[in-house]
C-alpha cells in the first residue's frame, strides 16, 4: 500500500497545483516511480489511497494492472486510511510505503525479516537527527514514540510491514493516527519491532528545500538505484522532451527543465526545478526556485 492522501501543507503553493506524490522527480511523477519500485520487488497488487486532489492521482494511475486507488472523501489520517483499505488485503504481511519519499532501500529483506521474526509490525528505522523520535530497546522492540532529537532515538523511514488483521483494531471511518495504533499494539504485547538500516539514500520530500536538495542529490550521483541513470557531476542538468528554449539561456550549479516547458530569451536559472508544461517569461532570473506553474 502506498500512502498518498496527505495535504502537503508545507509545500504550498505547489501542492495547490498537484498533490505531493505526483511532484515530478527528474520529470517523472514520484508516485509512478514508487509503483515501479514495488513491482520490481515482486509486489503483485498495490493499493494507493488518495484524498487531496485525488482525481489527479486516479488519472495518473489509470490503466495500471492490479492496482486500486482508494478515494477518500474526508481526511482519515494514516491509520484511518489503512483501516479503510483492510478489505483489499488477505492475511499475508502487508508492505506499506509513504508516497513522498525517495530512497534506494530494497524491500525484499524487510519482508523477509518480518516473516522470520514473526513480527506483527516491522518499522524500518535509520539515524536521521531531524526526525529521530522512535525509542528502540536492546532486543529491537520499539518502546515508544516521543519528541524528535532526544539521545538514542531513531527516525522512521516511512517503510513498514504489518499484519493486516491488526488493522481491525483501528476504529473504522474516522481520522486515526498511526502512532496511536502502534502504541495500542505495544501496550497489548504485540511484536512491534525495528529494522535499522544504514548505507542507503533516503529523502523526505517534505518542504521546498527538501525537494530542491533531492534534485541536487539525484543530479550529482548521490542517489544510486532510484530509476535514473548516473549523471556526471560536471554536467548536472536534466532536460525533458519537447522543450522550447529561448536565446542566451543560462543554467548554473544544477537545474531540471521538465517536458514541454517554454523558457523565454535571457532566462537564468540557478538550482531550479521547472515542471513540465511551465512557461517562464523572457528575462527571468531565479535562484533556488520551484516553477510549478507559469508565473
Amino acid at each position: 500500500m502506498i500512502l498518498a492522501a496527505g495535504l502537503g501543507t508545507r509545500l504550498r503553493p505547489h501542492t495547490l497545483v498537484r498533490p505531493k506524490p505526483l511532484f515530478p522527480v527528474l520529470d517523472r511523477p514520484l508516485l509512478l516511480l514508487i509503483v515501479e519500485q514495488l513491482r520490481r520487488a515482486g509486489c503483485d497488487f498495490v493499493v494507493v489511497n488518495a484524498h487531496h486532489l485525488k482525481e489527479q492521482i486516479a488519472a495518473a494511475l489509470g490503466g495500471q494492472p492490479n492496482l486500486v486507488v482508494q478515494l477518500e472523501e474526508k481526511e482519515l489520517g494514516i491509520g484511518g486510511g489503512m483501516r479503510l483499505a483492510r478489505e483489499h488485503f488477505g492475511h499475508e504481511p502487508l508492505l506499506v510505503v509513504n508516497g513522498d519519499i525517495v530512497h534506494n532501500i530494497d524491500y525484499r529483506p524487510i519482508m523477509a525479516q518480518h516473516r522470520v521474526e514473526g513480527n506483527d509490525a516491522t518499522l524500518v528505522l535509520h539515524d536521521h537527527p531531524r526526525y529521530n523520535n522512535v525509542l528502540v530497546g536492546p532486543a529491537g522492540n520499539i518502546r515508544e514514540f516521543g519528541p524528535a532529537g532526544e539521545q538514542g532515538r531513531l527516525a522512521f523511514t516511512g517503510l513498514q510491514v504489518i499484519n493486516p488483521d491488526l488493522l481491525e483494531l483501528i476504529p473504522p471511518d474516522r481520522f486515526y493516527h498511526s502512532i496511536d495504533w502502534y502504541r495500542q499494539l505495544i501496550a497489548a504485547g504485540h511484536r512491534v519491532r525495528a529494522l535499522v538500516i544504514k548505507d542507503h539514500f533516503w529523502s523526505d520530500m517534505g518542504t521546498p528545500v527538501d525537494y530542491l536538495q533531492l534534485h541536487a542529490a539525484l543530479l550529482t550521483g548521490q542517489a544510486p538505484g532510484f530509476g535514473s541513470k548516473p549523471i556526471s557531476p560536471s554536467a548536472p542538468f536534466f532536460y525533458g522532451r519537447d522543450l522550447s528554449l529561448g536565446r542566451d539561456l543560462t543554467l548554473r550549479h544544477w537545474a531540471v527543465v521538465g517536458s514541454n516547458a517554454v523558457l523565454g530569451d535571457r532566462v537564468s536559472l540557478t538550482r531550479c526545478v521547472v515542471w513540465d508544461g511551465v512557461e517562464i517569461p523572457a528575462g527571468t532570473t531565479a535562484i533556488d526556485t520551484i516553477f510549478s506553474s507559469s508565473p
